[in-house]
């Protein structure tokens, strides 16, 4: 049945990746548990839902501080990178994710991507699904991009790559599609409506603010927002 539903429409979409298109949230989790044990401490959701969405320089930061780690920046990165070229690489795609991007694709909808990742974890992320990646223009690594002064919760991170589809649409043109209370915010700051699909385990006070809240990308209804509806 057609849903009821119906918000401004829009021609354009923009991705987040971590959390939304790819399962890489609990591999974070993981690493971060690892690296903050060994200083007696726990990792849990509260700290997790401050870092979702942020630069690696501004993670880093972040939870060196809110622990009072008594490591570097530098060091920090060298530990994660050494786990994340171990671990990511094995992240699968979410529910939901490829048939709504293919679907998009197919009805020649621009589909933009914005990571907070840089260029070389992107890479890393996105080892076993390089085709699936290619559906993207443009495509943003805010952690790298000189464009992108400052990550989520700003709004660059969606601002730019509104900026970089060929016909360079209106941001209220844009629906942004994210899974972190930053990103949220970050497209929202942008003059952006936004699809949150948050994951289960983070706290449901911190998801009011999207223009719509799903448990998956699967329970996405296109026309709810003027884009072609999906093939009956």
């Amino acid at each position: 049945m057609a849903s009821t539903r119906k918000f401004k429409p829009v021609t354009h979409v923009i991705f987040d990746m971590d959390g939304l298109l790819l399962d890489t949230e609990d591999i974070y989790t993981k690493v971060f548990e690892e690296l903050v044990a060994p200083y007696g401490h726990t990792f849990d959701w509260t700290i997790k839902a401050r870092m979702m969405g942020v630069t690696p320089q501004e993670g880093a930061r972040y939870l060196i501080q809110k622990l009072d780690l008594p490591i570097t920046e530098e060091q920090y990165h060298e530990w994660c990178a050494k786990r994340y070229a171990e671990l990511m690489p094995t992240a699968k795609l979410l529910p939901g994710a490829e048939k709504v991007v293919r679907h998009l694709h197919k009805h020649k909808v621009p589909v933009g991507l914005s990571t907070g990742s840089d260029a070389e974890k992107f890479n890393t992320k996105t080892t076993n699904h390089r085709e699936f990646f290619k559906l993207f223009d443009p495509l943003v690594t805010c952690g790298s991009d000189p464009e992108v002064k400052h990550g989520k919760p700003h709004a660059d991170a969606f601002l730019v790559p509104a900026t970089r589809f060929p016909d360079k649409p209106d941001p209220a043109q844009c629906l942004a599609f994210e899974d972190s209370p930053n990103g949220v915010d970050s497209a929202l700051n942008a003059g952006m409506q936004v699809v949150m699909v948050p994951h289960p385990k983070l706290d449901r006070s911190l998801c009011t603010k999207g223009t719509l809240v799903l448990d998956s990308l699967e329970d996405f209804c296109p026309e709810e927002f003027g884009l072609p509806a999906y093939d009956s």
